[in-house]
């Protein structure tokens, strides 16, 4: 369990500000976030963990064995239902490897994705070397259970939507900002932690990206070891 003290000091660090409110229909997040600009350095140095070949496909997820698959590309509009096919076609599937996950093209199937793995039970583990950037992070925190290993790569950066509009473009309580506190509560945040983290993950703009490994992400979530 994290500490008040250290709860308050991410949340000193990352508020939100008012804002006006407007409506969109559609939300794109970056799938590449390929460059580091205000947010650090690249954690990942040439060790990228090897795409797995698997021994079916479903759009971005390769089925490693019945209880393991691997997310290995970018989530869109189809994503939802291959996940459910997969499932099933493997019901036995209990942990999601997170080796290469750009993003996705439709963040709000992306969170619906989320949610059946949450609904699911399914654990979500980034192993040394996976790279789990912008939209793939919130599938990351739908983990039942989550665990990243020393070496694993996180990153994340403000979404845009089809008009050009950031985050702050909107009201801190326009819907288009509290879907994902929303999301972020049902992945087991507190309100002050969720808003906490989502004001981090807007502290940089689209074309850019905040870079950090798994020792911070342990800061923001609970991390389970192996063997737990």
């Amino acid at each position: 369990m994290r500490s008040t003290a250290a709860i308050l000091a991410l949340v000193a660090l990352t508020v939100l500000s008012p804002l006006s409110a407007q409506e969109i229909t559609y939300e794109v997040v970056d799938v590449d976030a390929d460059h580091a600009g205000d947010g650090g350095e690249r954690i990942l140095q040439g060790e990228v963990a090897a795409i797995p070949q698997g021994i079916a496909a479903y759009g971005p997820f390769r089925v490693l064995d019945h209880g393991h698959a691997a997310l290995v590309d970018v989530t869109d509009a189809r994503s939802p239902a291959q996940f459910a096919a997969m499932l099933k076609d493997y019901p036995g599937i209990g942990m999601i490897e997170m080796i290469e996950c750009p993003g996705t093209e439709d963040d709000l199937a992306n969170l619906r994705l989320g949610r059946m793995i949450r609904d699911k039970g399914i654990a979500t583990h980034v192993p040394a070397g996976g790279s789990v950037r912008s939209g793939g992070v919130e599938l990351f925190l739908a983990g039942a259970r989550r665990y990243a290993d020393a070496g694993a790569e996180f990153a994340v950066h403000s979404w845009m939507d089809d008009t050009g509009l950031e985050p702050d473009d909107y009201a801190a309580n326009a819907p288009e900002n509290r879907r994902y506190i929303v999301y972020y509560e049902q992945m087991g945040m507190s309100p002050i932690e969720a808003r906490a983290f989502y004001a981090m993950t807007n502290s940089v703009p689209f074309e850019s990206a905040r870079w950090f490994g798994a020792s911070e992400m342990g800061l923001w979530v609970t991390l389970d070891r192996a063997g737990a």
